[in-house]
């Protein structure tokens, strides 16, 4: 059973930070590049960073560069999300995706920057 599990997010004052995860099961982590997408409400889901399966290729929205890093641990099957200096636009809903032959999704887990 493939299975994408977020965790990290919360509640966090504009300037903050905050670490997601993003643990996967099910299907063979190293071959899959991972990503970090996000909705916030009324707007569509957009891509946040990207890194491919060894880790050494990464891509960031214009939006989070030199706030954001993504990064993965084929060893333990995580992908990461740091986010510093956070703003109130990003709150949102962030996603963890998995693509290769098939695309995976986990369930979200909730962002919002607020004082």
């Amino acid at each position: 059973q493939v299975q994408l599990v977020e965790s990290g997010g919360g509640l966090v004052q504009p300037g903050g930070s905050l670490r997601l995860s993003c643990v996967a099961s099910g299907f063979t982590f190293t071959r899959y590049a991972m990503s970090w997408y996000r909705q916030a409400p009324g707007k569509e889901r957009e891509l946040v960073a990207r890194i491919n399966t060894g880790g050494a290729s990464t891509y960031n929205a214009d939006s989070v560069k030199c706030r954001f890093t993504i990064s993965r641990d084929n060893a333990k099957n995580t992908v990461y999300l740091q986010m510093n200096s956070l703003k109130p636009e990003d709150t949102a809903v962030y996603y963890c995706n998995a693509q290769f032959l098939l695309t995976y999704w986990g369930l979200g887990t909730q962002v919002t920057v607020s004082s």
